[in-house]
């Protein structure tokens, strides 16, 4: 990609300056923009892009003091630098010129090596400026974008390739003024047997494009046990690039390749081609700070997801403990769950309170490992002072479960699964919306589970039989036990209840 070259703006309202400064600017690689008074320079630097103004300071309309001031009380423009170019020579003139903001003065008529030495010193410093800032708006950038993702950061569900996309998009061209930014970027992903799936992203038409890049690429410049690294090279070095198949390869596909910076890792490559101009060291290290920032979400996720499959596990187990000394209930913690699952949705709440509800309404008789097995499975009819031992699960279970916030869900349903709307319930006799919601919620899936099962005291009922039991009322259950709004979407669901007790009949 050839560089652009420097616009030089020109003011001068004597024809003859204006000629004599194209003749000497133009064979130095140098582009002439052209103003014979102040105001047609101001319209010019508003409308073009300008490196550097040559600034005569005796014209019409608008002096060159005028237009100094002007151009350098300009957030967009004081970046420009301006040669002031006159005959005057009085030491207030110039103060005058340095008080508008004026970078440089020649005097005239210009000496050409004076006037060239000034005008390349003048935009190494511009350069230098401009890379600065964009540096810091880089920065910048980069942090908002920080920010962003941790803020909608969800390590239980995250997707690295939806992240590198992200990723792309903040850091591709995506209009031709953004000259700094890469064209295109080529990304290779290690999968588990260490081969790699490559990628290629453009920008087109206001929209990120992915494709599957076919490149029969498999060894990294980094092989395990090595530290990451990243790479620049520019166009004149292109040959000798350590990166030599993937620059072929991508050439091949009939694009030319120049500036082009890379991070190789085990895990992944990243080779960013054809930023507009030279690329260094800074290039680089952005490109690993955002790289190194996708890698560690991507680890954080999977640290949080084999905690949260731990805990998973372990309420699993806890509830399976509870279970050892009851009646043979197959799979009822598992089918109260789903039917405390099925319910949350039924009635409009969350996917994550869903999620909650299946995972912890598991527990709600983790007290009864406190109740003596010789109760629990009784073939005969409890004894009062026996029906009161059974009741205390419900207690013993809030205690085994604690204050622990993660286990909050477990807790309310532990204690309250058994608390009736109409308050003739247990451990504490409870009423209406003094029972926790999740309780109540509970409080019909256990019952409906406990009818469908065979118990020393009763037979299993079929479906039927129970969704009348529930919704009628059979003498020891009531519909004035359960919430309303909870009963009303049992009634909506019943069929999934009665298909959920069949997939995990056990």
């Amino acid at each position: 990609m050839t560089a652009e070259k420097p616009a030089v703006l020109c003011v001068d309202d004597e024809q003859v300056n204006l000629r004599f400064l194209e003749a000497v600017l133009v064979p130095r690689g140098y582009r002439v923009l052209r103003a014979e008074n102040g105001k047609i320079a101001l319209d010019i630097i508003r409308e073009q892009k300008v490196d550097l103004v040559l600034l005569d300071v005796m014209m019409p309309l608008i002096d060159g003091y005028e237009v100094c001031r002007q151009i350098k009380e300009s957030e967009l423009y004081r970046s420009i630098p301006v040669i002031m170019t006159t005959a005057l020579n009085s030491k207030d003139d110039r103060i005058k010129g340095i008080e508008v903001g004026a970078d440089d003065f020649i005097s005239k008529p210009c000496d050409q090596g004076e006037l060239l030495a000034r005008i390349k010193m003048l935009l190494k410093i511009k350069s230098l400026n401009d890379r600065l800032n964009s540096a810091y708006a880089k920065i910048n950038s980069l942090t908002c974008f920080g920010e962003e993702i941790m803020k909608t950061f969800d390590p239980l569900n995250f997707d690295f390739l939806s992240k590198i996309d992200t990723v792309v998009g903040q850091i591709i061209r995506r209009a031709d003024e953004d000259i700094e930014k890469p064209q295109i970027i080529v990304i290779g992903i290690s999968d588990k047997d260490r081969g790699r799936q490559w990628f290629r992203y453009g920008y087109n038409c206001g929209t990120l494009h992915r494709e599957v890049f076919p490149l029969n690429l498999h060894r990294c410049l980094v092989t395990s046990g090595e530290e990451p690294r990243t790479s620049f090279t520019n166009i004149e070095d292109i040959g000798s690039s350590d990166i030599q198949p993937i620059l072929k390869m991508v050439e091949a596909t009939g694009t030319t390749v120049s500036n082009v910076v890379s991070y190789h890792s085990i895990d992944i490559c990243i080779h960013a081609f054809n930023y507009g101009g030279d690329v260094t060291g800074y290039e680089a290290s952005v490109l690993n700070s955002i790289v190194m920032q996708s890698l560690f979400l991507k680890s954080l996720s999977s640290q949080v997801r084999e905690t949260e499959n731990a805990f998973e596990y372990l309420v699993y187990a806890l509830a399976r403990a509870a279970e050892a000394n009851d009646e043979d209930t197959g799979n009822h913690i598992l089918r109260v769950g789903e039917y405390c699952a099925l319910l949350g949705r039924q009635l409009g709440m969350s996917e994550k309170f869903n999620s909650i509800i299946r995972l912890q309404a598991t527990l709600h008789d983790v007290g009864k490992i406190h109740i003596s097995p010789a109760i629990l499975k009784k073939p005969g009819k409890l004894t009062p002072e026996e029906f009161d031992e059974i009741k205390k699960h419900t207690i013993y279970g809030g205690n085994i479960l604690g204050e622990h916030v993660r286990l909050t869900l477990a807790k309310n349903t532990t204690l309250a699964h058994h608390e009736r709307w109409d308050g003739t319930g247990y451990p504490h006799g409870l009423r209406e919306k003094q029972i926790p919601f999740e309780g109540r919620i509970l409080n019909i899936t256990d019952q409906y589970d406990a009818l469908r099962n065979q118990r020393t005291y009763k037979p299993a009922f079929d479906h039927v039989t129970t969704f009348r039991i529930i919704t009628e009322g059979d003498g020891r259950t009531l519909p004035c036990h359960f919430d309303p709004d909870i009963l009303r979407a049992f009634k909506a669901a019943a069929s999934q209840f009665e298909e959920v007790y069949e997939q995990l009949r056990g």
